[in-house]
């Protein structure tokens, strides 16, 4: 594989794994959990918060940012980075997917995806190499080639023929992001849905093809975690041991743990930001809902031994008060407490891999969310 790589495997625990991805832009700590700033900003939450969180890496989305400044704007403006004052590694998707799932108007040939926009109804054309040029004039660390992903259940010859055009736009994919600036990255996507035997297929051409890192696509899309668990143990050990593994669009906590298990790297989500903006909280006990009666007379803390401010001294009561006030100040809190409770997991993941307890960690975390909530006294 002639692919510089950037990646460095620091350590294993049966599949789980630990590393190092250098970008331009900074280093990653792996396992990462990649917040999700959809059009160049986090929801309700400034940057400063979101690195202080713990992240590492962030991601764009080509779709969005193409239509709205626009690609060259932001080139022009000195790209993601300098555009949005986010000073760290940052992943771009190549916009596939939001294509398929905006846009009511499409039409897929093999040449690229035309389609209407959500914003103004222009016709606009995706092809991959456009994708890939969007994804450079946007100064993306990290670019993802251009596929086509198909909502599962589906009938096996759809998701054939969507992974085999997917292939053939990986290869063009490449070749478009030959002159990308040094150190830029770009990962492949592997596609195949719920057939195990299309996912090898997939896996097993794009490591041909050969590729910086390689993606777990098409999943997270409507079928069951058992589903997704199955379609990860039948890809992650057909690719590189000493690349990158990122499964896109996971997920809830439980996902994640369950996914690491199984030796993925990299994820992302906006359910960490999208729940809390509706009075949903992440930590250790689980899931709480905010907007329950039961907080409104309730003076602790979501979680007394946390190391986040807001977790550890903002008032349930004073948190139900804001979300059933629909207080803007209740979506940036949730918010905050969200990304830095999947940012601690990821934490604690790594170090349990590193300590050669990964498993422990595994049982007793899960025991946790299992118990549940603690009740008011």
């Amino acid at each position: 594989m002639t692919t510089a790589n950037h990646f460095e495997l620091l350590g294993r625990d049966g599949a789980a794994r630990t590393g190092r991805l250098t970008t331009p832009h900074g280093v990653v700590r792996t396992p990462a959990f990649m917040p999700v700033g959809t059009a160049g900003a986090m929801k309700g939450m400034h940057w400063r918060e979101v690195r202080e969180a713990g992240t590492d890496i962030v991601l764009g989305n080509t779709y969005h940012l193409m239509l709205r400044p626009g690609a060259e704007r932001i080139a022009a403006l000195g790209g993601l980075q300098k555009f949005t004052g986010w000073n760290g590694p940052m992943l771009t998707d190549s916009g596939g997917f939001q294509v398929m799932s905006l846009s009511e108007l499409r039409k897929v040939s093999e040449n690229a995806v035309t389609f209407r926009s959500h914003i103004d109804g222009a016709r606009v054309e995706l092809s991959p190499e456009r994708s890939i040029e969007v994804q450079r004039l946007l100064g993306a660390d990290i670019a993802m080639q251009m596929d086509e992903c198909v909502r599962l259940p589906a009938e096996r010859s759809d998701i054939e023929r969507a992974m085999q055009l997917s292939l053939r736009w990986a290869e063009r994919s490449k070749r478009a992001f030959e002159s990308a600036a040094p150190g830029a990255m770009l990962f492949g996507i592997v596609q195949g849905g719920d057939v195990p035997e299309l996912r090898h297929t997939s896996a097993r051409e794009l490591v041909g093809i050969g590729f910086h890192g390689y993606a777990i696509g098409g999943l997270a899309v409507g079928e069951p975690q058992s589903v997704m668990l199955a379609m990860i143990e039948a890809t992650a050990p057909q690719l590189p041991e000493g690349r990158p593994r990122y499964l896109m669009g996971v997920g809830t906590p439980g996902d994640i743990l369950e996914a690491v298990a199984r030796g993925i790297d990299m994820f992302d989500c906006v359910m960490p930001t999208r729940n809390g903006r509706h009075g949903m909280a992440f930590t250790r006990f689980g899931q709480i809902n905010l907007r329950n009666a039961r907080h409104g007379d309730d003076p602790r803390p979501l979680d007394e031994a946390s190391t986040w401010p807001s977790t550890r001294n903002c008032s349930r009561a004073y948190l139900h008060h804001l979300v059933r006030s629909g207080e803007t100040l209740g979506a940036m809190l949730l918010s905050e407490i969200n990304i830095a409770y999947y940012q601690q997991l990821m934490h604690d993941i790594r170090n349990a891999v590193s300590n050669g307890t990964f498993e422990d960690f595994r049982a007793s975390t899960r025991a946790g969310w299992a118990h549940g909530d603690i009740a008011p006294r």
